[in-house]
């Protein structure tokens, strides 16, 4: 049993059951030290990776706080990042985004099974980032006296990872490559505008994301690809096929371009996204 983690229903000494068990972790931070731990003892080789388990979905997924509120994204209020409140909404709001992509990558670890072994890896390794990034973040947060759980929130992420739970094809599509590599296109702008702000501990900190997102984007890239080659389908013309059938949200200018590419995009999939 790894240190800090609920009990497992079963199998405790695997990897897939114990991603399960982090996803169920409703506290934030226990739940962002379980899973950098997990990826510890995977790199230590105390887990094992059975992809061939199958395991029920239990109520109440994903494990998350009382707070933040969460509501519609229209009724998150925008903020000027050069008042000590409104940046650290906008803080929170990434903050809020972080500790959704720990649950999304846990979800991938223990939902999809008969997947290779690289599969499971991958994806373990985004959550223990995304973890790393939640934490960054929420210390630097409590520094400007505040604490993840004190701005209302949406919920959009999740919704996706949950639409998607039925198909891995489209969540590799519609979640990593589409709704996390907003974030490649968002992060030079907002940290611009910390930088003006003189908050340059946060801007050193987004850079870490970013730097890391590319990788996490790129993981998705390579599953989608992946699984296209193998059902046979067309990854290109499938991907907005996929957007329309899932309604997922129309991407919006300026595109990080340079980083998409490092992202594994393809130029005609960047033409295309520039088309639109």
């Amino acid at each position: 049993m790894i240190l800090g983690m609920p009990p497992s229903p079963s199998r405790p000494d695997c990897l897939r059951t114990a991603a399960l068990a982090a996803l169920a972790e409703p506290d934030p931070t226990t739940k962002a030290q379980a899973t950098r731990a997990l990826w510890d003892a995977l790199q230590a080789g105390s887990l094992a990776v059975d992809t061939s388990l199958v395991l029920a979905e239990p109520a109440g997924l994903p494990g998350r706080p009382a707070l933040p509120r969460l509501v519609p994204p229209v009724q998150v209020p925008t903020r000027s990042p050069f008042t000590p409140d409104g940046r650290a909404a906008l803080l929170h709001a990434i903050c809020h985004i972080e500790f959704n992509a720990i649950n999304l990558a846990l979800d991938a670890v223990w939902r999809f099974p008969a997947m290779p072994d690289a599969f499971y890896r991958d994806w373990l390794r985004v959550a223990a980032e995304e973890a790393l990034h939640f934490t960054l973040l929420h210390d630097h947060l409590r520094s400007l006296g505040h604490a993840y759980g004190d701005f209302d929130a949406h919920d959009g992420l999740w919704r996706m990872t949950a639409a998607t739970a039925g198909d891995i094809v489209a969540r590799m599509a519609l979640v990593p490559r589409t709704l996390e590599a907003r974030g490649l296109d968002a992060t030079p702008p907002i940290q611009a505008k910390l930088r003006k702000a003189g908050d340059l501990a946060a801007v050193a900190i987004l850079e870490v994301i970013l730097r890391d997102e590319i990788g996490h984007v790129a993981i998705g890239n390579h599953w989608y690809g992946w699984l296209c080659r193998r059902d046979g389908l067309d990854a290109e013309a499938l991907y907005p096929q996929l957007v329309a059938r899932y309604a997922a949200p129309r991407l919006r200018r300026p595109f990080n371009l340079d980083a998409r590419r490092a992202a594994g995009f393809s130029e005609a999939e960047l033409r295309a996204l520039q088309a639109d």
